[in-house]
C-alpha cells in the first residue's frame, strides 16, 4: 500500500495541488504554496514532505494541515521549482495530483 494512502485515502482518489511561487529579492530563496487535499494526519504530512525535502535546492517544508480540506504546505528553496517535479513527489507520496489553473 503506498504510504500516501493512509487514513482510508486510497490511491484512486483525486488530490489537488496549486502552486503559488513568490520570490524573495533580498534572501536569496523561493516561497511556493502548495494547496493539497485529501491529508488528513502527521502521516500524510510526514510523506508528502519527505517526498518535497528530497527534491533539489528544498531548504524546508512547513505544513498546515487542514484535514478533509486544503492543507497548505509552503516550500522554502534556492531554486523555482516546476510544477510537474513538486507534483511528482506528491505522487510518490502515493497522493494523484490533479493540475489546477489558478
Amino acid at each position: 500500500m503506498p504510504s500516501g494512502a493512509c487514513c482510508g485515502n486510497s490511491a484512486n482518489n483525486h488530490h489537488t495541488i496549486q502552486l503559488i511561487t513568490k520570490e524573495s529579492a533580498m534572501s536569496q530563496t523561493i516561497q511556493t504554496n502548495v494547496n493539497v487535499s485529501g491529508m488528513t494526519c502527521g502521516h500524510c504530512v510526514s510523506s508528502v514532505s519527505e517526498e518535497i525535502e528530497s527534491l533539489s535546492g528544498v531548504e524546508n517544508v512547513a505544513v498546515d494541515l487542514n484535514p478533509g480540506g486544503l492543507s497548505t504546505v509552503t516550500i522554502t528553496s534556492t531554486k523555482e521549482l516546476s510544477p510537474s517535479e513538486i507534483g511528482e513527489a506528491v505522487a510518490e507520496a502515493g497522493y494523484l495530483v490533479v493540475a489546477n489553473e489558478a
